[in-house]
């Protein structure tokens, strides 16, 4: 039987309310599960949708050298920087990106983690395909990434946490955001890779409220839950 998942479409909100609210999240999960307090009745999880304000954030083992300027600069362009506890290194979360963060009882819905990753990044390639784009994984790259005249590009950067079987983080796809803010880091560490948006793929603006929907819909059957909205 699915399991029911609620999905909360935060719109905008400030890294640091949301990431405030993902942990609460989280810890009040975790607790339930340490308390064998769950019934049938109990949705899964919550996923949260939203856009954040122009924030760099870096994974635990990310290497700061891959930030190319300092953080006073960042400051003076009107963003802001974080150390996180998710898995990768440094990415930028900005307008016009869908950052996705599934707060899931990996038990409850039957997936090991390698397989919930996948599942997050086949949600972002099924939704490329149906704009006619050939999005794929990258091999010993987390994310989904497409290639450009021979050159790899990230669509969709992928970074998790979980513990006791209970997941944060998630994924952030660029949707029609401004890609000139990742000329001040090394993207996930690399140097040799570039930066893609829905926008830049398909050569017009693609709106959140026409991706939304798809990605959810995606999401849903990747997982194989019931998404039902708060």
């Amino acid at each position: 039987m699915q399991k029911r998942v609620i999905i909360r479409d935060l719109q905008t909100m400030a890294y640091g309310e949301c990431w405030e609210l993902q942990r609460s999240l989280f810890d009040a999960m975790c607790q339930k599960k340490r308390d064998k307090s769950f019934s049938d009745e109990d949705a899964a999880g919550t996923i949260l949708l939203v856009e954040h304000p122009a924030v760099y954030t870096l994974g635990k083992s990310g290497n700061e050298e891959n930030m190319l300027c300092t953080e006073a600069y960042i400051k003076s362009l009107g963003a802001e920087f974080y150390h996180i506890d998710r898995g990768g290194d440094i990415t930028f979360h900005g307008p016009g990106q869908l950052v996705c963060y599934p707060i899931i009882d990996l038990d409850a819905i039957g997936l090991g983690v390698r397989r919930y990753i996948d599942a997050l990044e086949q949600s972002v390639i099924d939704l490329a395909a149906e704009y006619g784009i050939a999005a794929h994984r990258s091999e010993g790259a987390s994310g989904v990434w497409v290639t450009e005249r021979g050159r790899l590009t990230k669509l969709c950067a992928v970074g998790v946490r979980a513990s006791h079987g209970i997941t944060m983080h998630g994924l952030a796809m660029n949707v029609a955001t401004d890609l000139t803010w990742f000329h001040n880091i090394n993207p996930c560490g690399f140097t040799d890779r570039g930066v893609c948006s829905l926008t830049t793929l398909t050569g017009r603006e693609v709106g959140m409220a026409e991706v939304k929907p798809k990605f959810i819909a995606h999401l849903t059957k990747n997982l194989n839950v019931k998404i039902y909205k708060k």
